[in-house]
């Protein structure tokens, strides 16, 4: 791999007056200056209506609360030959909440992302959980300043420790100097400097170092209390400069004003740097704990100055083995008593400052550049991510650029008994035998593949996977057995009812589909034998599956009154708990979201185009609305309900584990949604959730091996499921081939007919029953439509 020459950092950037900005110009400018040659740009984010003189290293400016703006950013990223990306977190300078804003340009990058979170915090609210655990899932690697803060995404975000690199906070490479000179030049000869830096804000403490002064004049009457630094704007855009007077006020109350110096002022770094070598000792009595970095710290610490801080944990890791010395937050007394006691023992305080600047040497900004580099460059080394950064530009391309049907995986699962449950890896692993669930998958799948005309599977699959099912028809009981053993045992007299009706749709699609005319009878006899126990299910997903089947089973056998009978009341009952159930904000049948929730919709919308029933289409486009809506993460990805929520009551999807039947079911179910409606909208949410396969979800992880065709099984929070089995590769294979028939125009006869004669009356309708389904508003069924 050829070295990398051109970088993009997205922060913010001087002039603007904050540590982020400091901290992202000096680290730009330490790579440009790097002996590689690298270019480097700064997108730079700029709050509210403020305006600044950008230098030219600024090459995009985003103003943070407008959302087209991080999108341009993304195209001017995309379109400028960046290489890499460097992000500078901070919850604060982004928009939306918890600065969420920032998403929508992340997921359009196409280029490895290296991000530097300058803040992590321990108990995160909601939002904030949310939008960080997305930034982390988007970045190749994820920088902290500090050993505690890689720690923290450990224990508490669950991200892998490989993903994580600690690079301290850059310093600039100054000389161990005596303060002397500085303090001639400065006008504090004569004096012991105590010196705070930083833009001036509650948080900073300042108020107790001024209380610790009259303890420390007690002891050193030559000492004075240097405050450098403008009020932070964000309080004087709030406040002005009312917490400035209140600390002045302070000292003049203690007899001290003259003592307690106040340099208002944002100082460039030649100034800073002067400033920090007349000290004798540094401060910084801040009040918060979680504080993860701190820039001054670094500065001061890394020019070999006795420090005393509070211990947050950015100076407790920095200031260990008496590299410094630190005090109770809020301890006036303490602090007073640990500044008398560097500035009353001379050897003890240049021993102080010697290991300082001793371990601060790897932390110059030449070091930390040529560190920032190497990452780039191990981010650049790993499996491209940008396919789930691009989901939305993914999605939008994705009807031209569908893989091909590659079958090989499939194949390898498949033995002469059937298809196998379960994988170790690509593996198949033979310990968990067989289910007619996966076998009824396959029939489905390779029924449908004979229809296109690119990806037929073999005979010895079909006739495989149709063996099977036979085999598992229970005659005695008039059900479907579900689990066999790898030594061809079965393990239960009757499977589940979920099983039972998801092989009379696998049924149903082979008596009309397949291309074996003896099968298609084979498959029509063995449905009408199997659907009359479907009347005694209580379980609504059985009945979906059921009316999936119904919708392929009764266009090949139209004369089957019985089925046809079957079909109408499974669709009412659905019918009637969406009545019972839906309320405002909850448009769904049952209580809680569980797995194959877009089933439900394609078999109302499936069914109701077929018997001409409006109202069945209606509920079946309006929950599918409604449940896309649950399924879009931030940026517009697909995000199926995870199975960590399953049955959750009234409650927002759980984002994992995501499981890809979830996104295949979602594809038909728009297939079906665009095929009633003709809205292009439909194609665009296939799309999306499409890409989830390709690396389009909340990990930016492709799950599928488009060579193979062979599928993980889904997604934990930290990674992918290396269960390659049966259902995930079959539900891969059915969202590609329901994509291969969205695309076309020729073969849509397949899977459903369009209500040609209600195409003028279905948005009417739609718009009518926006509102809640209730029994009063529903029309009578129409008559069913003849076939086409």
């Amino acid at each position: 791999m050829t070295p990398i020459k051109r970088i993009a950092f997205i922060g913010n950037s001087l002039p603007r007056r904050c540590g982020i900005a400091t901290f992202t110009t000096d680290l730009q400018q330490a790579i440009a200056a790097a002996p590689q040659s690298i270019v480097t740009s700064i997108v730079a984010m700029t709050d509210r209506d403020a305006r600044y003189a950008y230098p030219q290293a600024v090459g995009f400016e985003v103003k943070d609360d407008n959302p087209a703006d991080y999108i341009a950013a993304a195209h001017y990223i995309n379109d400028g030959g960046f290489e890499a990306v460097s992000l500078q977190h901070e919850f604060g300078i982004f928009g939306g909440d918890a600065g969420e804003l920032v998403l929508a340009l992340l997921e359009r990058i196409r280029v490895p992302i290296v991000t530097t979170l300058h803040t992590i915090i321990a108990e995160p609210d909601a939002a904030q959980r949310r939008v960080l655990d997305r930034i982390v899932s988007l970045s190749s690697r994820v920088i902290t300043m500090s050993a505690m803060g890689r720690d923290l995404l450990q224990s508490n975000y669950g991200v892998d420790a490989g993903r994580v690199t600690v690079i301290p906070h850059g310093i600039p490479d100054f000389d161990f100097v005596e303060p002397d000179e500085a303090k001639a030049r400065l006008g504090f000869a004569d004096r012991t400097v105590i010196l705070t830096f930083g833009l001036l804000s509650p948080n900073k403490g300042i108020e107790v170092m001024i209380d610790a002064m009259p303890a420390v004049l007690s002891a050193r009457p030559d000492a004075v209390y240097v405050v450098l630094g403008a009020t932070h704007p964000n309080l004087v855009r709030n406040e002005g400069e009312a917490y400035r007077m209140q600390l002045v006020a302070r000292a003049s109350a203690l007899g001290i004003a003259d003592r307690v110096v106040f340099l208002d002022q944002f100082v460039d770094r030649t100034t800073l740097l002067e400033h920090i070598a007349t000290c004798d000792v540094y401060v910084t009595p801040y009040l918060n704990e979680a504080q993860m970095t701190s820039g001054t710290l670094a500065y001061s610490f890394g020019l070999g100055k006795a420090v005393v801080s509070t211990p947050y944990w950015h100076a407790i890791e920095l200031l260990a083995d008496n590299r410094g010395s630190l005090v109770p937050f809020g301890d006036a007394t303490a602090t007073g008593a640990a500044i008398v006691a560097l500035l009353t023992d001379e050897p003890r305080r240049q021993t102080m400052r010697r290991r300082a600047f001793d371990a601060s040497r790897p932390m110059v900004w030449s070091t930390v550049a040529d560190r920032y580099v190497e990452a780039f460059e191990a981010a650049r080394a790993l499996p491209a991510l940008s396919p789930a950064r691009e989901v939305l530009h993914l999605a939008s391309r994705i009807d031209r650029n569908l893989p091909a049907f590659a079958l090989d995986h499939l194949s390898a699962m498949t033995d002469d008994t059937g298809l196998f449950q379960h994988a170790i890896h690509a593996v198949p692993d033979r310990a968990h035998g067989y289910c007619v669930d996966d076998n009824a998958r396959g029939l489905l799948l390779t029924t449908v593949l004979g229809r296109l005309h690119d990806a037929a599977a073999s005979e010895r699959m079909t006739s495989t996977y149709a063996a099977f099912v036979q085999h598992a028809w229970n005659g005695d009981t008039n059900r479907f057995r579900n689990f066999m053993s790898f030594d061809r045992r079965w393990l239960e007299p009757e499977g589940s009812e979920d099983s039972h009706g998801r092989t009379l749709w696998a049924l149903g699609a082979a008596a009309r589909l397949d291309r074996n005319s003896e099968r298609r009878k084979w498959a029509a006899s063995l449905f009408a034998a199997a659907l009359p126990a479907v009347e005694s299910f209580g379980s609504p997903r059985a009945w979906v599956f059921t009316l999936l089947g119904l919708d392929d089973y009764c266009e090949a056998l139209p004369g089957d009154e019985s089925a046809s009978r079957t079909r109408n009341e499974l669709a009412n009952r659905l019918l009637a708990l969406i009545r019972q159930v839906e309320t405002a904000g909850w448009v769904w049948f049952e209580e809680g979201l569980a797995y194959d929730n877009a089933r439900f919709c394609e078999a109302m919308m499936r069914t109701g185009t077929a018997t001409g029933n409006l109202v069945l289409v209606v509920a079946g486009i309006r929950s599918l609305e409604w449940l896309t809506t649950m399924q879009t993460g931030p940026g517009g990805i697909f995000r199926p309900v995870g199975s960590a929520g399953f049955q959750d009551v009234r409650a927002l999807p759980r984002p994992f584990d995501q499981q890809p039947v979830e996104a295949a079911a979602t594809i038909a179910a728009c297939r079906a949604a665009f095929l009633v409606t003709g809205e292009t909208k439909w194609r665009t949410i296939a799309g999306r959730a499409f890409a989830w396969f390709l690396g389009g979800n909340d990990l930016s992880l492709p799950l599928v091996d488009i060579e193979t065709g062979s599928c993980r099984d889904g997604l934990h929070p930290d990674r992918a499921n290396e269960n390659r089995g049966g259902e995930s590769a079959v539900s891969y294979l059915l969202g590609l081939a329901d994509m291969r028939l969205l695309e076309s125009t020729d073969d849509v006869h397949i899977l459903t007919q369009p209500l040609r004669s209600a195409q003028q009356t279905l948005p009417s309708l739609l718009h009518r029953f926006r509102g809640r389904l209730v029994a009063s508003h529903v029309p009578k069924p129409a008559s069913p439509v003849p076939p086409t």
